[in-house]
């Protein structure tokens, strides 16, 4: 079974600069959520790595972070979706911590929890920090448009060079058809 590292605002559910601080602010961007049950019916183990300094802002506790992630959990459900787990950086980037994206302390720490090897791992964001993160590990990127990606490749044209599509589900059915390829 394979593994895909996925960020979440901006790639699973849309973004915020005010930060999605409720349960209700949290909605998901059309098709994403089918995007990770077709993984899933692939044989594709789904992990999240996000930054989530709102908590470290004191905009929302570790609670209403976990409400968060379990609707998540639960409208993923209800398309035939499972993510196997969630890891987070609640940090403030003033912190310089090792888990906060760009740097890839959260890959790290899922490669010492699951057999994954980062180098066979896609690891789909839409910033340059997923961008950096996945690089650094050695992960696979992909970049999303959606969230802050469009943004992130007019600011940094090397991006260029990572393959880029429009959304989630145009991520996935790329990752999809790299996995035939090396089946073959």
């Amino acid at each position: 079974m394979s593994f895909i590292i996925l960020d979440r605002d901006g790639v699973i559910n849309f973004d915020s600069t005010e930060y999605i601080k409720t349960p209700e602010e949290w909605q998901a961007i059309p098709g994403s959520l089918e995007a990770i049950a077709q993984l899933n019916r692939y044989g594709f183990r789904v992990i999240i790595a996000t930054n989530q300094s709102g908590i470290a802002r004191g905009y929302y506790d570790v609670d209403t972070l976990d409400r968060i992630h379990e609707k998540l959990m639960y409208e993923l459900a209800a398309v035939g979706g499972c993510i196997e787990e969630i890891f987070f950086c609640p940090h403030h980037p003033d912190e310089h911590c090792h888990c906060r994206k760009p740097k890839p302390g959260l890959l790290y720490q899922m490669q010492k929890k699951y057999p994954l090897n980062l180098t066979e791992t896609f690891f789909i964001g839409d910033s340059y920090a997923d961008m950096q993160a996945a690089q650094t590990a050695g992960c696979k990127p992909v970049l999303v448009l959606t969230g802050n990606g469009k943004k992130a490749l007019q600011a940094c044209p090397d991006l260029f060079r990572v393959p880029h599509f429009s959304d989630l589900a145009k991520a996935v059915d790329y990752v999809l058809s790299q996995q035939r390829q090396n089946n073959e």
